[in-house]
């Protein structure tokens, strides 16, 4: 899942589209779903995120971890906010204790990006490394 981009202060946002009618959509569009027009952006960082459902595969494309758990998140938009729900799918993170395996999600656990500088392996594809972003946002449980 990519969607970054550097901030002012060198930090990575998590970036959405919002658009005149208040909706916010991720990935980000030109244009909103009911045709308006894109006012600006939206960091998700600054929400909260729930686990809709997840799954793990064990036969994940080069480059890609294997097992590689994924999870489709939703994200609290807040009270007032009307528009449709915000989602989005991505890797959940590693757990950090150098053994390689990735956090135990479930339905409804609440879940915050993290940003990874390699999401897979940039030299096991078919197309040339430098053509492509390999970095983006994974999902790690909140504590």
């Amino acid at each position: 899942m990519n969607g970054s981009d550097t901030h002012d202060d060198g930090e990575r946002r998590f970036e959405a589209a919002e658009y005149s009618d208040g909706t916010v959509t991720y990935p980000p569009h030109p244009v909103g779903p009911d045709g308006v027009e894109r006012v600006g952006t939206v960091d998700l960082r600054t929400y909260e995120a729930r686990v809709v459902t997840w799954t793990t595969s064990t036969a994940t494309p080069p480059g890609v971890r294997e097992p590689n758990t994924l999870a489709i998140v939703e994200f609290e938009m807040g009270e007032g906010y009307d528009g449709p729900p915000v989602r989005a799918l991505g890797q959940i993170a590693e757990c950090g204790d150098g053994s390689g395996e990735t956090f135990d999600v479930g339905i409804g656990d609440a879940v915050e990006p993290v940003y990874a500088e390699t999401l897979r392996e940039p030299g096991a594809g078919i197309r040339e490394p430098d053509s492509q972003r390999w970095d983006g946002f994974r999902f790690r449980p909140v504590e």
